[in-house]
Parts: C-alpha cells; sequence; structure tokens
C-alpha cells in the first residue's frame, strides 16, 4: 500500500524521484484557495533538481482537481499505513520496514514491480509516471506558464519536451480555434 500511494503520488504531482522520497509530512501544506483538500492542497519541495553548481530548487506543487483523487489515497496511507511501521517521530512521509526514508533505488523497484504485475512495456520508468502528469496538465488546459511552475522547469522549452499531447486533444483544440476564428460558420461536432 505504501509503494501504490508513492506511486500515485509521483504521478498526480509530476514529481522527481529524489523529489518524492525526500518529502517530510511538514512537506504536505493547506491551499486556502482549496480548503476542501486540507492538508493535501500543496506540496511543497525541497529537493527539486537544482542547476550547476546550485543548491536544490524548491517549489510549492499544487493539488489540481483533476488529481484530487490523491487527496483520499494520501490521507489512506498517513493515517492508516503509515503508523503501521511504528517509525515515532520520523519527518519522512515515505517510511521503510526499518523505520527509515525510502531510498531512490526502492522507488524504482516499486515501480517495476507494478510495471511488471500490469505487463506494462519494459521501456518505461519511473520518470514517465512525471511526463504523464505534465502532459495530462496540457490537455487540462493550464496555462504554459503554470505548468512550467509545476513542474520546476527553469525554461518552457524544457516542459515542451515533456508534453505528447493525445491526437483527441489537438482536435478539441483546433475546433475550439475555428470556432473562435469563424463564430457562426464553423460549429463544434459534438
Amino acid at each position: 500500500m505504501r509503494d501504490s500511494a508513492l506511486l500515485k503520488t509521483c504521478y498526480a504531482y509530476g514529481m522527481r524521484r529524489r523529489e518524492n522520497v525526500g518529502l517530510d509530512l511538514a512537506d504536505l501544506r493547506r491551499n486556502p484557495k482549496a480548503p476542501q483538500y486540507k492538508r493535501h492542497g500543496a506540496v511543497f519541495v525541497r529537493w527539486g533538481k537544482s542547476s550547476k553548481g546550485s543548491p536544490p530548487k524548491r517549489r510549492t506543487i499544487f493539488t489540481v482537481p483533476e488529481m484530487d483523487w490523491i487527496v483520499e489515497d494520501l490521507d489512506h496511507y498517513l493515517t492508516e499505513v503509515r503508523p503501521r511501521f511504528n517509525v515515532g517521530k520520523h519527518p519522512a512521509i515515505w517510511v521503510t520496514e526499518r523505520s527509515g526514508r525510502l531510498s531512490r533505488r526502492a522507488a524504482n523497484e516499486a515501480f517495476e514491480a507494478a510495471k511488471q504485475a500490469a505487463d506494462l512495456p519494459e521501456e518505461l520508468e519511473l520518470h514517465c509516471l512525471r511526463h504523464s502528469c505534465i502532459t495530462h496538465l496540457t490537455e487540462f488546459d493550464y496555462p504554459e506558464r503554470f505548468v512550467q511552475d509545476q513542474a520546476g522547469h527553469g525554461y518552457a522549452s524544457t516542459t515542451a519536451l515533456y508534453t505528447g499531447v493525445s491526437d483527441e486533444y489537438r482536435n478539441r483544440l483546433l475546433h475550439k480555434k475555428l470556432g473562435q476564428r469563424f463564430p457562426g460558420i464553423w460549429e463544434d461536432p459534438k
């Protein structure tokens, strides 16, 4: 159940492996604009990818409505599963059976096990969950800058590398733009 919650968190927030295993309980934040998510309205990342020679970048990743299923999953893990590891006051969200912080290698192993169980293609890796999240945020029509900030990218061109949108999304976008360009002439075939 821990591994399932870990992988879902990677996906729902588009987090890098290091960012996710480095999360502490104090990194879960309320978002005053989304009080329904309680302490899961945002995640504060302290271990973001650093620029050459710089310390890790920090950022806040907001819980988006399309991925708000993560709130229930995280809450279940934190209230029902994590306490069974008997970690006491250990700050880490993701803990091991020996009451330590889960390693990056263990996160990879969790993904490999899930991939094999689901009979997914061999070339997939944990980082693909991040790519999928960024693509979905684009398809959910979030502004480019919002997606870039969520991902923690310094440049929009980096975020663009992650976005492989579907044909359905591209057709929807085309119909929307044609309707704006030719109002009354072009109708969206729904």
